[in-house]
């Protein structure tokens, strides 16, 4: 038995709210439609939001149909209108089809066009089904309007997080095409030796390979993946070439170190997001000093035992102003930064980011944990788990922790 067109419209509309995405929604309502309502053919258009063309479902195909210049026969023609609760004719004479507005919250967001009712010469509706249409177009109105909502809801955050890699790239890319820039610009010198040419440019070429690393681990950043590439360090190697890869980006920054005597072991870092996470607290830290001044860089290893696993800890403290009780609380979060002419606020967004993909915590210490003859400015501690290197992992670590080969030219 038939069910009645009041049951009919109603599992549909439920089943309209079970529907995950709009496009599915549309093809619901345009393959259903036809016959239940036992029409000819149903359309499903739907508003974009600068109101100037629709987005069709015509055929079981999605078009884009200007408001302007609707090609003939896209469409079904129309001669009725539904409208508040009454069937208007037109008085369209190309056909006899009946359009219906979806009207929502936010006003109209489209509408379903319905071909001819089949087998019927006049009014294609009856005055009882006439308000059964009007209610099931309002909840479909209500149904397309949440999809609508949700695709823009995606789109503003995929926009958002597009932004946000944009300004992490601008920011974290400074330091390496300022060593760019200043070496390549000392080729103009018709004093400079060959070797020192030599020297330069492979330090370009090196500076040239980080910055792609740099792109895909910002691309990992934006996406949360969290990966590592993990090699071989011998921890004291490790931290010198990370101070020099610092002071060689930072012009006008002092670094002071006080490492004592770290033990001789290896572990397995990903060398250069934990360069990164460094430099931006570096970076920070001049910008806080207007460009000049010392950065205070402690480190020591405490635990070891099999109940309290070995650990780094990193203490780097600044001769700045030191952080703004209004944002501390706040500092680590995206765009949070205060008192700089230049920067995003994501240097320390990405360095807490990338200290955490290692299992480990940055924090700023409180102004009132100076240590003696600790400088009075920011101050952050980066505590990292000591994960030992995998047997066989050797030249990996002798590779990366050897200085450069055109260490000596970087005087000159």
């Amino acid at each position: 038995m038939r069910p009645s067109l009041s049951t009919a419209l109603r599992r549909l509309t439920d089943a309209l709210f079970e529907v995950p995405d709009l496009g599915g929604l549309c093809r619901l309502l345009a393959q259903s439609l036809p016959g239940l309502l036992e029409v000819s053919e149903a359309a499903v258009l739907v508003w974009n939001r600068r109101l100037d063309a629709f987005e069709g479902l015509i055929g079981g195909k999605t078009k884009l149909l200007p408001i302007e210049s609707q090609p003939e026969g896209m469409v079904p023609e129309t001669r009725y209108l539904l409208s508040e609760g009454a069937l208007l004719d037109t008085g369209g004479v190309k056909g006899t089809g009946t359009l219906l507005p979806l009207i929502a919250r936010s006003g109209m967001i489209g509408m379903l066009v319905l071909g001819p009712r089949l087998g019927r010469r006049r009014a294609p509706f009856s005055a009882r089904e006439v308000p059964l249409l009007s209610r099931f177009a309002l909840r479909a109105a209500t149904a397309v309007e949440n999809h609508v909502y949700q695709r823009e809801l995606i789109e503003s955050e995929r926009t958002a997080a597009l932004g946000t890699m944009a300004s992490m790239l601008a920011h974290d890319f400074r330091g390496p095409m300022t060593v760019i820039r200043g070496y390549a610009e000392t080729f103009l010198d018709p004093s400079i030796s060959l070797a020192e040419v030599r020297g330069r440019a492979e330090v370009i070429v090196q500076t040239i390979d980080r910055l792609d690393r740099m792109a895909t681990e910002t691309l990992d950043f934006a996406r949360g993946s969290g990966q590592l590439a993990r090699r071989a360090v011998e921890l004291g190697s490790a931290l010198d070439l990370i101070v020099r890869a610092t002071e060689r980006e930072l012009p006008g920054l002092d670094v002071v170190r006080s490492f004592g005597s770290l033990p001789a072991r290896t572990v397995a870092l990903d060398i250069d997001k934990l360069q990164r996470a460094i430099g931006n607290i570096a970076a920070n830290a001049r910008d806080a000093m207007a460009g000049h001044g010392r950065l205070f860089i402690s480190a020591r290893v405490e635990g070891g035992a099999a109940a309290s696993p070995a650990r780094l800890l990193l203490t780097l403290a600044d001769e700045g102003p030191g952080v703004p009780p209004a944002i501390r609380d706040s500092l680590f979060d995206p765009f949070v930064t205060a008192g700089k002419r230049r920067g995003t606020g994501l240097g320390l967004a990405v360095a807490r980011r990338f200290v955490e993909d290692h299992g480990g915590t940055l924090t700023l210490l409180p102004p009132d944990a100076a240590e003696p003859g600790r400088p009075g400015g920011a101050c952050f501690e980066v505590a990292l788990p000591l994960v030992p290197a995998l047997a066989g992992s050797a030249s990996d670590m002798r590779e990366l922790a050897q200085p450069p080969s055109v260490e000596s030219s970087l005087k000159g």
